[in-house]
């Protein structure tokens, strides 16, 4: 289908137009023709307050749990979600059943998806099985379309992260990693502070999220390889960021979008639907990760979509499992929460620009003769997401039936 958007910004810092409102016609994702009082009577125009179009928005860290667990979400029901989101771009996490720790399992997700608007790039497993034993096949899986190797949430040994850090810079390749050390807070559910205590909670204090990073960014540099360090969530971790970018290590870094919405006194009352791993820190990580956000030593936002049924989720706070489903929202938390923290264009960095080049992904740039994929959004309209438009199978949500400041268009 031809569209024509009407009086559109270009939110492209690639872009000689970067910045500029211009009428663009779109052909099946090419770019025809940009200019002014554009005219095609074969086109679906599209007009709307504070339209913009940027590249393709990329999601660097979901969970989309098929094979084996397709009742809590499906590749079709993930993709479908993240393209309601303004996602083009699926990074696919590799704790699947079973796990994605060789070619054939990349090779299903792919397949998959190959019909979709919406593209996955899958991840590989650092560990065959995630067992942390030995390694799994990083190469092979790369050869075939992994973009990324980590075991998720699961934690990593210093041996077999030591391993992998060097056996990846073997062909450019990238580690993820999540900082979580499980003995400092054996059972700690919520963030360690006067709620976790009023709640009865085993806490979950910041060195357990530090001590780890620490470890981490000490083994970055004896192995000079390349690491992205998926989430964080306080403030003493975006400064151990901060010096490692400054000692100049190759090291990159992301936060789920839900951490700059909810502090860990929304969690005292036992709502399942805001545990979630890391917890909810407290009011100075939130301006910490904001102001990191800003200074560039946050790279990106994710929405860690981790889709839990019913089952498994509308449980008595400590039973319940961890994860929001957050595909379909986490631009928009992004956009409600820090409109008047960022400019668009910073905030499109975070979840477009950046994401595409940490992974070394092909990306558009808006100019005539350029096919995309492409979001178009407006900020003059908002949007909310009822259950009837929710597109996850799964609703652990606390953002359904909630308006944001911003509507995804395509």
């Amino acid at each position: 289908m031809k569209i024509l958007l009407k009086s559109a910004t270009i939110i492209d810092i690639h872009s000689t137009l970067h910045n500029k409102k211009r009428d663009i016609l779109i052909d099946k994702g090419e770019i025809i023709k940009i200019g002014t009082n554009l005219i095609d009577a074969k086109a679906k125009e599209v007009k709307a307050n504070s339209l913009c179009i940027s590249p393709g928005w990329v999601d660097m860290k979901a969970k989309i749990p098929d094979p084996g667990f397709e009742y809590k979400d499906t590749v079709q029901s993930s993709l479908d979600a993240a393209l309601k989101g303004g996602f083009k771009y699926v990074v696919a996490m590799p704790d699947t059943d079973p796990v994605i720790d060789n070619k054939s399992q990349v090779e299903y997700l792919l397949s998959r998806s190959k019909s979709h608007a919406v593209r996955i790039l899958p991840s590989g497993a650092l560990s065959q099985g995630m067992q942390g034993k030995l390694l799994a096949e990083m190469y092979d899986m790369h050869q075939h379309g992994a973009i990324l190797f980590s075991d998720n949430k699961k934690s990593v040994g210093t041996e077999m992260m030591t391993r992998a850090l060097e056996y990846a810079q073997n062909f450019n390749g990238l580690i993820g990693s999540f900082p979580f050390d499980t003995g400092v807070n054996p059972g700690g559910m919520v963030n360690e502070s006067n709620i976790s205590v009023q709640m009865g909670l085993k806490g979950l204090s910041s060195s357990s999220e530090e001590i780890r990073l620490q470890r981490d960014i000490e083994l970055l540099k004896y192995t000079k390889g390349r690491m992205h360090v998926m989430l964080i969530s306080t403030e003493g971790s975006v400064e151990l960021i901060r010096k490692a970018k400054k000692a100049g290590l190759h090291i990159t870094c992301g936060i789920a979008a839900h951490q700059l919405a909810f502090m860990d006194k929304d969690v005292a009352d036992f709502d399942s639907n805001l545990k979630v791993l890391p917890p909810f820190r407290q009011s100075q990580d939130i301006k910490a990760l904001i102001k990191g956000l800003k200074d560039g030593i946050i790279d990106v936002i994710c929405s860690d979509h981790e889709p839990e049924d019913h089952e498994h989720k509308a449980l008595e706070f400590e039973y319940a499992n961890y994860g929001i489903s957050s595909i379909q929202t986490a631009a928009h938390v992004a956009f409600s929460v820090l409109n008047k923290e960022m400019s668009v264009d910073q905030i499109v960095e975070k979840i477009s620009t950046n994401p595409a080049k940490i992974l070394g992904i092909e990306y558009p740039v808006v100019r005539e003769g350029q096919k995309g994929p492409w979001t178009i959004f407006s900020l003059g309209t908002e949007q909310s997401f009822g259950i009837s438009g929710w597109k996850s199978l799964s609703r652990n949500s606390p953002f359904i039936e909630k308006s944001f400041p911003i509507e995804v268009i395509s």
